[in-house]
């Protein structure tokens, strides 16, 4: 490689791996004039405890007149999130010391559902001008930076006996926050005095709000007025949550001019990780998979040539008889395997997995599926998915007809139903426990019934499509001719057995995606925002590099041993990887995540087992293919008689 093309090469990687900072804002930019309304919407609350979202007006909280639900995408649906008005707003750039929204006797049902999110550690979504809302914290290494967490809490558990009590009372008490301090970021047009919001942050409070007469037109506390400077005192009582109770819900907003541009306003969101990133070892293991890729592909040229060179120099019938290796199974090696048909269905299915795979990083590459473009991934991910149903249909069917099967309608039928249905079903009963739990992660049944339309509306069709096109083209034909009597198989060794082998395959290829899994895995789990799809675009070429290479070299040896029941183990070989990626969530679940009812438990393994699934077709489909033209190519290299 001369030193321009080097240059380009590690340019390209600098790319893709800077590729984060790079996105979409996801929604036009809005300028507000001082005095224009800002009216905060209210998200879902959410927990890592239990993974299932609730609607914010679940819980006793102040309620507008009307409520109205916000235009929502099949992603954000499928998120659990429900976008509504609230009570909350502001001016712009008026601040507003203190402001009474309203009262609330909470009954015992009201209050046992406040103390059951306490206790579960539910947090608060807010969304203002597109910007959810963000509270700050102190790094917990000491250091002078801040860090950022989505929303806050619902309330805290604590010991509080009153003022004049010497001890603090031993049983814990629930408090509510129930006064919000918002402060609004803005970065000013010095021409035009227009301003971009760039910032939303609140300080959650529990007060115990005092007030001599309540006066519904305008309700005034003497807790909380517009003369109060320091709301937080030393004697501040804070709010308890108990049956009987009366809450008053506040809140108070501060403007502050800041330097941040609305293109970067994001940048504090997307650097919540508190050094969870950690790029060298990213790197790292990189590196080290290219290097092993790098002398697999050596040492399978080298022996490869060498094997080509003698087997064509063979000249004497003697010479021919005594030869071993894998020009001995030429006339076995290309046999139609064992349920050809339903390794078809898994190829095809493996292939749509690929191409939307492709697609949707290309897409976030290029910045339109960024944190800010709420939804947005899981949409694509699911209309990409459907309109690849033709990639899947071509592939399945043109294998099928190499293999010389004439049923082809089933196959597609197969190909379209097989992979989504078992996908619906697990998906059908995980929904009904979230369903169950009054959860609005639920995903209701219109859009369920949308779902169903697009896999029968427009999958199905373009996999027909696909299948008819592929089956219309001539059959593959095989480089060699198949003996019509199979040849024995020999006794093989142990290390030279399918689960063994097929086992070892798969460690390789998870090497090289486990620690960018990580940070996957965290930002489903623990509600973090997934961005560094550069470092994605590159593990997932890794990968597919990996797969190739790890099942070729496998396959070359089984072959060797002259066993050519190779369809089948190179699928599973680059597809046992899944069963490590499965094995790594039940670690990750034991030691990174909290939960602890059984509902969430199963809605974790639920989807885990999806997604293991899904990136089992995906790497066997990679491992497959890579074999199938290896094979051939080494056949179509060697004179056979």
């Amino acid at each position: 490689m001369g030193t321009k093309s080097k240059t380009l090469f590690f340019a390209f990687l600098l790319l893709l791996s800077t590729a984060h900072s790079f996105y979409l804002p996801g929604v036009a930019p809005r300028d507000f004039q001082r005095g224009d309304p800002l009216y905060v919407k209210v998200n879902k609350l959410s927990s890592t405890k239990t993974q299932l979202p609730y609607d914010y007006y679940y819980l006793k909280y102040c309620k507008p007149s009307k409520i109205v639900n916000n235009a929502e995408n099949l992603g954000e649906v499928l998120r659990g999130d429900r976008i509504e008005n609230s009570v909350y707003t502001f001016e712009m750039r008026e601040d507003q010391p203190c402001k009474v929204v309203c009262r609330k006797k909470l009954d015992a049902d009201s209050a046992k559902n406040f103390k059951e999110k306490i206790d579960d550690e539910y947090r608060v979504n807010m969304i203002l001008d597109n910007l959810p809302v963000a509270v700050r914290r102190q790094r917990r290494d000491g250091s002078q930076s801040t860090t950022y967490e989505h929303g806050f809490r619902v309330g805290f558990k604590g010991n509080y006996a009153g003022v004049c009590s010497e001890k603090l009372s031993k049983e814990e008490k629930y408090f509510i926050n129930n006064h919000l301090s918002f402060r609004v970021m803005f970065h000013r047009d010095t021409e035009t005095d227009a301003a971009r919001i760039v910032g939303f942050e609140v300080t959650p409070n529990s007060i115990n709000h005092e007030y001599k007469e309540w006066d519904e037109k305008n309700p005034q506390v003497t807790t909380c007025n517009k003369d109060t400077k320091n709301l937080i005192q030393g004697s501040t009582v804070p709010q308890e949550v108990d049956a009987g109770k009366e809450v008053v819900f506040t809140y108070d907003v501060t403007f502050k001019e800041s330097d941040i541009k609305w293109a970067s306003r994001w940048d504090t969101y997307l650097l919540m990780n508190d050094d969870q990133i950690h790029w060298f070892s990213i790197i790292n293991s990189l590196m080290i998979v290219l290097f092993l890729s790098g002398m697999v592909a050596m040492i399978m040229m080298r022996t490869l040539y060498k094997d080509i060179a003698n087997y064509n120099q063979l000249e004497t019938q003697d010479e021919a008889q005594e030869e071993t290796g894998w020009k001995l199974v030429h006339g076995d090696v290309f046999r139609p395997p064992i349920n050809y048909g339903l390794l078809c269905v898994y190829v095809g299915t493996g292939v749509q997995i690929f191409a939307m795979s492709l697609v949707t990083m290309i897409f976030a590459l290029l910045g339109f599926l960024s944190p800010s473009n709420r939804g947005g991934l899981m949409t694509a991910m699911v209309l990409l998915w459907v309109f690849m149903g033709i990639f899947a249909g071509y592939s399945s069917s043109r294998l099928y007809k190499m293999f010389k099967g004439t049923e082809w309608k089933r196959i597609t039928l197969k190909t379209a139903f097989m992979f989504p249905g078992i996908l619906f079903a697990i998906f059908f009963v995980l929904n009904a426990l979230i369903w169950g739990e009054q959860s609005s992660g639920a995903v209701p049944f219109g859009t369920m019934f949308a779902l169903v339309c697009l896999w029968f509306g427009i999958s199905v069709p373009l996999v027909f499509v696909g299948s008819y096109l592929g089956f219309k083209k001539p059959a593959i034909e095989d480089p060699v001719k198949t003996n019509k009597i199979p040849r024995q198989i020999l006794e093989q060794a142990w290390y030279m057995k399918p689960v063994f082998s097929i086992l070892i395959g798969g460690i390789l290829p998870f090497g090289a995606v486990f620690i960018e899994l990580f940070f996957i895995l965290t930002s489903i789990w623990l509600n973090q925002f997934y961005y560094i799809f550069g470092f994605l675009f590159i593990v997932f070429v890794i990968l597919i590099i990996t797969c190739a290479e790890i099942t070729i070299v496998l396959c070359y040896f089984q072959l060797c041993s002259e066993d050519y029941h190779w369809w089948w183990r190179s699928y599973l070989t680059a597809g046992s990887s899944a069963l490590y990626l499965f094995l790594y969530s039940i670690f990750y679940f034991f030691t990174k995540l909290e939960i602890t009812k059984l509902v969430s438990g199963i809605l974790y393994f639920g989807y885990m087992v999806i997604v293991s699934y899904a990136f089992f077709v995906l790497t066997g489909t990679i491992g497959f293919y890579a074999c199938f033209w290896f094979v051939r190519k080494i056949y179509s290299s060697v004179k056979i008689d």
